[in-house]
């Protein structure tokens, strides 16, 4: 059952700066834009680059990401030959262990991997937005012939030292790399998506398993392999990308769908695929305004909505305003709540006359100036009774 490529997503991070979004999930599992997880991006870009063999690496709270991706159907993964594989840590006749960094998680399973003797394998995150063709990658990695090629991008200098930042010669060879340098030297920042040739990523793995420490591509891998003069390249990848590892970022990144400038979700020569539930069409009820907003379906929409996204199943009751908001599925919103710069967790209830994130004498204080405001967070199946305030940058519950 040979394959000439298959891709391992790494999908059991905890997640634990999305704080109470992930409490009771993992961080690939949270929902986002409207009616997406975030695992369905590297997902979907396997299916749309013709990858049709993907191992899941899970660990951290599984269930609710196990149930989602269940056969694979929704990204036509459902295959005889190859498909989508759970694959959580499993105990052996020498014993078990969780999985102890991303080079581990793939060493413990080299024998789903060599069932399809691969050339190439690409390595895969499971926390970021993006949209990218995985082929062109394998293509450039055989072009060049690489023994591991390094999808980079080009960021800021004053976030470069949370990344794995290289430098490349003029041939785009990578000559040195650093994880997380705390002073950079260049701006060139790794993905954290890999493709290499298994034969030679195969050696490392076991060399690693006997004698490193961390276990981990950016910080042994890697620098194993440029010391050893093996050929590293770095693939150019110049569109959307978001590591929604932030409540911050995660915000930012809902807030970009509403502009179709920046990641289209339209697009039909590139779909984002995802497991719907079957809900009936959204209502907008006659005395609701929505402006600049996604509503997905099986919501019931009757107060004011104002550039935010609004997942499936959604509730907002009479006289609420729901401003520069991301309310996940399920959540209820109750008449009279006010709901600005916040996150709402899935089937959250805000009760009558809730105020969540920032105030309107904040607002108008700050009309017309450019105000970074701090985000407030529901978390999943909080109940916020009342009247209750909650302030920007709280979180419920706290952790």
């Amino acid at each position: 059952m040979k394959k000439e490529c298959i891709a391992m997503l790494l999908a059991g991070g905890q997640g634990s700066r999305l704080y109470a979004l992930t409490q009771k999930m993992a961080k690939p599992a949270v929902p986002f834009g409207g009616k997406y997880r975030i695992i369905d991006f590297p997902l979907s870009n396997c299916t749309n680059s013709g990858i049709d063999t993907v191992g899941v690496l899970t660990q951290y709270q599984p269930l609710e990401l196990n149930d989602y991706i269940g056969n694979g159907q929704p990204w036509n993964l459902d295959r005889l030959r190859g498909g989508v594989h759970i694959l959580p840590p499993y105990q052996t006749a020498s014993g078990s262990s969780w999985y102890e960094g991303t080079a581990n998680a793939i060493y413990q399973n080299m024998r789903f991997i060599e069932r399809y003797d691969p050339e190439y394998i690409i390595i895969l995150g499971g926390d970021h937005i993006y949209k990218m063709d995985y082929s062109e990658m394998v293509e450039f990695h055989k072009k060049k012939g690489a023994d591991a090629t390094i999808a980079v991008l080009d960021v800021p200098l004053e976030e470069a030292s949370r990344f794995g930042i290289m430098t490349c010669d003029d041939n785009e060879r990578i000559i040195n790399f650093t994880e997380k340098p705390k002073q950079p030297k260049s701006t060139l920042a790794s993905m954290g998506i890999y493709v290499f040739t298994w034969e030679r990523l195969r050696k490392y793995l076991i060399e690693n398993e006997k004698n490193g420490e961390s276990k981990d591509f950016g910080k042994e891998i890697i620098p194993a392999m440029l010391s050893d003069g093996e050929k590293l390249f770095a693939f150019a990848f110049e569109g959307y990308w978001k590591d929604v590892g932030t409540l911050r970022s995660l915000w930012e990144a809902n807030m970009d769908i509403l502009d179709s400038d920046v990641i289209d979700f339209y697009d039909p020569e590139w779909k984002i695929y995802s497991r719907n539930l079957s809900l009936p069409p959204q209502y907008i009820g006659e005395e609701a305004s929505v402006n600049n907003s996604l509503v997905c379906d099986g919501c019931n929409v009757n107060g004011i909505i104002n550039d935010s996204v609004i997942y499936s199943g959604v509730t907002i009751e009479e006289n609420v305003i729901v401003d520069h908001s991301v309310i996940m599925p399920g959540a209820v919103i109750q008449s009279g709540a006010v709901i600005r710069y916040a996150i709402i967790g899935e089937d959250a209830v805000i009760e009558k006359g809730a105020k969540i994130g920032v105030s309107d004498e904040e607002i108008t204080r700050n009309s017309g100036k450019k105000t970074e405001y701090e985000i407030a967070v529901i978390g999943h199946g909080e109940t916020i009774s009342s009247g209750i305030v909650v302030t920007p940058g709280q979180m419920i519950p706290a952790m």
